[in-house]
């Protein structure tokens, strides 16, 4: 890249790391917050980000992006013969470093989802469900648990939000272990009540 490119792209990054930390800790945060967390001119992130939604919809697609990605090494890991509890505690702990549910808890209903986000959610959806039902046919998942369980321990995980970045990851990965010894093979006290539907699921994105 020339000096001018290169100094943009490192622009944008700063931009959309201001952008996750600022709107993860505050969905209503004006786009003025960004600009002072990135240290950038808010002319520099406008030239980039022609409005706040348009910010907001980046960052969901970049972690749909990731969780995509993560999903289908998941996947890769199964057809190289990986035990399938070992790929599944895998594929958790890398949803965890991730961080893409803080995304879906705190701007799900904030903006206005584009179609290539919608494909993108189907996308991760299909996978996710392929990944869970060759896992839960090799019997090392309890006989009770959906797949959309899945989601709602992972956004469990996002609310342990106690110190910095290195000491919350910490805490999140010994809760995780905590909860994976519970999705395990064989169960010791059925789960009550009913598992989310998509519906419910997906619902959360219609803005508010």
């Amino acid at each position: 890249m020339s000096g001018r490119r290169a100094q943009a792209a490192r622009n944008n990054e700063l931009i959309l790391q201001a952008a996750r930390e600022v709107f993860i800790a505050d969905p209503g945060a004006p786009i003025s917050a960004v600009a002072d967390r990135a240290g950038v001119g808010i002319s520099a992130l406008y030239r980039r980000y022609a409005s706040k939604e348009e910010l907001l919809q980046t960052l969901c697609g970049d972690g749909l992006r990731r969780y995509i990605t993560e999903t289908e090494t998941a996947l890769t890991d199964l057809d190289a013969g990986m035990d399938p509890w070992e790929a599944f505690g895998g594929w958790m702990r890398r949803l965890v470093d991730a961080d893409s549910s803080s995304l879906t808890v705190r701007l799900a209903g904030t903006f206005t989802p584009t179609a290539e986000l919608f494909q993108d959610a189907t996308l991760a959806n299909e996978l996710t469900v392929r990944f869970f039902d060759r896992v839960k046919e090799a019997d090392v998942l309890r006989d009770d648990l959906d797949v959309a369980d899945i989601a709602m321990v992972q956004e469990q995980l996002t609310a342990i939000r106690i110190g910095d970045r290195e000491r919350m990851l910490d805490l999140r990965h010994r809760y995780l272990t905590l909860a994976l010894d519970g999705m395990r093979a064989p169960a010791r006290t059925p789960l009550p009540g009913s598992t989310p539907t998509w519906q419910e699921l997906s619902g959360r994105w219609r803005p508010q």
